[in-house]
């Protein structure tokens, strides 16, 4: 089995290596793309068909929540987890509202928070 084919879109480069490295470190996941922009978020999304994407909710241009719109609409969308350094009581809303499964604040993520996610969205 291939696991959870992930993508993680965050323009600081260093919290994709972080956000890749907590991947790989939960059973039945695999980082498949890494990207800066919501751009080309959308663009390696339609390549590489990730069943998950790791969002950063501020990118320069279009924001996480324009990019998790768009790729809600897709044939084949994939569930969308929201990550940021703001409140989880402030930002919960808004991502029901984007079509995103959960928001996350990046303090917050690690494989357990990640490995919760993926089983609520993806129970039968």
């Amino acid at each position: 089995m291939a696991g959870v084919r992930v993508l993680v879109v965050d323009d600081h480069e260093l919290f994709r290596r972080a956000a890749a490295a907590v991947v790989d470190a939960t059973d039945g996941f695999v980082v498949t793309g890494s990207v800066a922009t919501a751009e080309d978020s959308l663009t390696a999304a339609a390549s590489i068909r990730p069943d998950l994407v790791l969002m950063d909710v501020n990118l320069p241009g279009m924001d996480g929540i324009e990019a998790t719109r768009r790729l809600r609409c897709s044939a084949r969308p994939p569930v969308v987890i929201l990550l940021s350094t703001d409140d989880e009581d402030d930002f919960g809303a808004r991502a029901q509202e984007c079509g995103a499964a959960a928001y996350v604040a990046k303090s917050a993520f690690g494989t357990e928070r990640l490995a919760a996610i993926w089983a609520s969205v993806s129970a039968p």
